[in-house]
C-alpha cells in the first residue's frame, strides 16, 4: 500500500510542476494526480536515466515524471484546441 502512495504523491508533485510549465487551464488535481502518473511512466520511457542530474532518487523521479508530464499535457492541449 505505501508504494501506491508514493506514487500518486509524486503524480500530484509532477501533474501539478507539468500544469505550471504549459499553463494548463486544469484545475483538479485528480486529473493533475493522472496526468503526473502517465507522464511518469512516458517520461521513465523517453528518458531512461537520462535525467539522474541529482543524486536524490526522489528528485530524479519528480524530474521525469514532469518531464513525462509535460508531454502528455502539450499533447491533451493540443487536442483540446483541435477540437474546439
Amino acid at each position: 500500500m505505501p508504494e501506491i502512495l508514493v506514487i500518486i504523491i509524486i503524480g500530484a508533485i509532477a501533474g501539478w510542476l507539468a500544469g505550471m510549465i504549459v499553463n494548463s487551464d486544469s484545475s483538479s488535481l485528480l486529473l493533475d494526480i493522472v496526468i503526473g502518473i502517465v507522464g511518469g511512466y512516458i517520461g521513465q520511457r523517453l528518458f531512461h536515466n537520462m535525467l539522474n542530474i541529482t543524486g536524490n532518487h526522489w528528485i530524479n523521479l519528480i524530474l521525469t515524471a514532469t518531464a513525462g508530464g509535460v508531454i502528455l499535457a502539450l499533447a491533451i492541449k493540443l487536442i483540446r484546441r483541435g477540437t474546439r
